[in-house]
């Protein structure tokens, strides 16, 4: 069992309430999620869960966990910088579990992940696999630790579609429990039985949560269906109270007419309308009290929302955007051929998503062909990598970074659109490397809004949206008037926003759906 207890986390740098008053049980067979908007405090909470000092930099704890003998296992959102320059031999062998195991074991365990045997024992470095095999090396590190609660920050990031349905089998096999952050709809859908909603409402000055024992979606149904029956609810009670406030107004300006109207030479009269006017009164406070117990109009936090694209961005259906072509595809050392004959065309608006296997050379592709479109002076393009901090100064603010002119109207403009992002002002502020994946994906989104571009090359664009995000976020891509060039393993992107969709092996790109 995992239990938590009256947990409060504040960050200390604006004292803003992230968590308040959380409690939650967790036991064998719970396969729970935390879902919620990004910067909502799910990471921090994860990281505190399995390690409190991993938080305290940062965040002001108050509460107890409650885990007995359980053994804990944690996969973190990103590779730690310690492990970055580790190899792969150097990573597994610092695992307690790693030397436990027989060489059949580990073939095994390999051949589940679809990875090569001599994987475990190869010097090649940590920070130089692809998303998705850094992935599966730390899901295989943490399931070396043989444990009994299995912590997994993000673990659908970057893994193709093959390993995303072992996960799901992983995850439902797994007989302990498992405590999760996803922003994949899919893996949610195919696995949890609980749900954990962590909520920032009233402008992110107060912190809600909700913990549900059922499936997503009927998570998602019930409360819509709660939202809108207390909504009709509120909008009973306040007809009703418009009809209530007309009446008694008129009955108070008769009464107040007639008082004021009143001779002095008619005492009794006087007497009984000012007996009136304090029955009237007393009405007045008693609606008073009503008025404080009547259905209030839920509160829910909304997702973001904000246009990608203008005019400008179109481009006409016969406009040739791209004709790529490549003999070799090579690893970024040069050491291993990853593809050939590798040939794209794009026309128009065209919406193309390139899927394939971790390690084929999708984001490696994908950088050849942004750097080589950015320095076309026909097209406008903007580029999001996989790896955020290529294009993101830490250092500066989300204000700074998106400022190109440094004029106060410019400014104030950038304001407007991260408030509609649901940044806090304090988030404004704070330097980018504070900020969480999501906030940075929409720095980078928000850059891209703010842009003329009309062509737009995403590495994996939903990746670090919440599940209530990520609907808007298909939308707005799939809504976007010029050209998108995109990775991805979501499933939901894939059907909702790909018009063309190729699958990149070693024999080049194939076309599977268009």
């Amino acid at each position: 069992m995992l239990q938590i207890s009256k947990l409060t986390l504040t960050h200390k740098r604006d004292l803003r309430t992230i968590l308040s008053d959380f409690n939650m049980v967790l036991n064998y067979g719970d396969k729970a999620v935390m879902i919620g908007e990004e910067g909502n405090g799910k990471s921090t909470l994860l990281k505190w869960i399995y390690n409190a000092e991993m938080t305290e930099e940062y965040i002001e704890a108050e509460g107890e966990r409650y885990s007995g003998k359980e053994r804990l296992a944690y996969l973190p959102q990103e590779l730690e910088q310690e492990n970055r320059s580790k190899t792969l031999y150097e990573f597994f062998s610092s695992k307690a579990g790693f030397f436990d195991l027989s060489p059949k074991e580990l073939a095994a365990l390999s051949r589940k992940f679809q990875l090569d045997e001599g994987f475990f024992y190869s010097e090649q470095k940590m920070e130089s696999l692809s998303g998705g095999e850094r992935i599966k090396a730390q899901l295989m590190a943490a399931f070396m630790e043989q444990p009994t609660v299995l912590l997994l920050d993000e673990p659908s990031n970057d893994i193709d579609i093959d390993t995303l349905e072992l996960l799901e089998k992983m995850i439902n096999d797994f007989p302990y429990i498992v405590l999760f952050i996803s922003h994949d709809e899919v893996l949610i859908e195919n696995t949890a039985n609980m749900i954990i909603h962590i909520e920032q409402v009233q402008r992110k000055t107060r912190s809600r949560y909700t913990i549900a024992h059922c499936s997503y979606a009927e998570y998602v149904k019930n409360r819509q269906d709660l939202f809108a029956h207390q909504e009709q609810l509120a909008q009973n009670d306040r007809r009703e109270k418009a009809i209530r406030d007309e009446k008694y107004r008129k009955v108070y300006e008769s009464v107040a007419k007639a008082l004021s109207s009143c001779s002095k030479q008619a005492p009794s009269v006087a007497k009984n309308l000012k007996d009136k006017m304090h029955t009237v009164k007393a009405m007045e406070k008693r609606f008073e009290r009503e008025n404080a117990e009547m259905t209030e109009m839920p509160e829910q936090e909304e997702a973001i929302f904000f246009k990608l694209g203008n005019k400008e961005s179109e481009i006409p259906n016969g406009k040739t955007v791209l004709e790529y072509s490549l003999d070799e595809l090579r690893t970024p050392d040069n050491e291993k051929i990853l593809a050939r004959d590798i040939f794209l065309r794009i026309r128009g608006a065209e919406k193309v998503c390139i899927i394939g296997r971790n390690g084929c050379g999708k984001t490696t592709l994908l950088k050849k062909i942004a750097e080589s479109m950015l320095q076309r002076d026909d097209i406008r393009v903007e580029y999001m990598p996989q790896t955020y901090e290529n294009l993101l100064d830490i250092n500066a603010t989300p204000i700074d970074f998106l400022d190109t002119t440094g004029e106060k109207a410019d400014r104030t403009r950038i304001r407007t659109y991260l408030g509609s992002l649901k940044y806090t002002a304090d988030e404004m502020e704070h330097p980018i490397g504070e900020l969480s994946g999501g906030q940075k994906a929409k720095v980078l989104l928000l850059k891209m809004s703010l842009s003329k571009a009309n062509v737009l090359i995403l590495d994996e664009p939903t990746r670090n949206f919440s599940p209530l995000s990520g609907p808007v976020i298909r939308k707005m891509i799939a809504a976007f008037p010029g050209a998108v060039i995109s990775i991805s393993h979501d499933r939901k992107y894939i059907d909702e926003v790909s018009t063309v969709v190729y699958e990149l092996d070693e024999r080049g790109l194939t076309l599977i759906a268009e």
